[in-house]
């Protein structure tokens, strides 16, 4: 099994957060970084993060440009809390999943298809803005949310080869092709499924786990 991400990793990334937004650890300010974020979010979900401003999450806001500064140095700093906040959230999807006990490969791998499903569904924006955007951070901030994907690679590829192991997979599969095909079941919802429909998340998820699964299981 793959190694999974500290706890301590998400409390370090917490502090950097607060630290850079010079905020206190006061509950108004935690409230108010919520709100940038989610404002944030939005607004580079509508315009696009290139053609957006930080006047735009400002007006968003109903706040001052001037004001937004007391939380950022730049606009990027959005861009990149609002990537760390999916991380943190599905870092610990993957903690837990990897914490169930007595569970075979295939079937820990669809408890984590499951939660990433049901996440990536109440979470359209974030998860769209993260996946048309991400490429626009710069430098280490850029790489750090790399390393982070790769850890959900690294788990997929080792549940898909222990599956082999198991007889559940076909064994001359390649477990970096199929975890591609898992990821892109669990990913691209974002582009059609809509709330409020006829389909609700917990169908969805369920219909995602079963769809992958018989696929890898049959794969020639």
């Amino acid at each position: 099994m793959a190694s999974t991400p500290a706890r301590g990793r998400r409390r370090e990334a917490g502090e950097r957060r607060r630290g850079d937004a010079r905020t206190t650890a006061g509950g108004q300010d935690k409230r108010r970084n919520r709100e940038v974020v989610d404002a944030a979010a939005r607004v580079f979900h509508e315009r696009g993060y290139a053609d957006s401003s930080v006047q735009d999450v400002a007006d968003e806001l109903g706040i001052l440009k001037g004001s937004l500064y007391y939380y950022i140095r730049t606009k990027e700093d959005l861009l990149y809390w609002l990537l760390e906040e999916v991380h943190e959230e599905v870092e610990k999807i993957l903690e837990d999943v990897a914490a169930i006990e007595d569970l075979g490969a295939l079937e820990r791998l669809g408890e984590y298809i499951r939660r990433q499903t049901l996440h990536n569904a109440a979470n359209l924006i974030k998860i769209s803005v993260y996946y048309h955007d991400a490429e626009q951070l710069s430098g280490e901030r850029r790489a750090d949310i790399a390393r982070r994907r790769r850890v959900h690679e690294r788990f997929v590829i080792g549940q898909i080869a222990a599956a082999q192991e198991q007889g559940e997979v076909p064994a001359d599969a390649d477990p970096r092709l199929l975890a591609n095909f898992v990821f892109a079941n669990v990913i691209w919802i974002y582009r059609w499924y809509r709330t409020g429909g006829r389909l609700r998340r917990e169908q969805l998820a369920e219909h995602t786990v079963r769809y992958v699964l018989a696929g890898l299981r049959q794969h020639p």
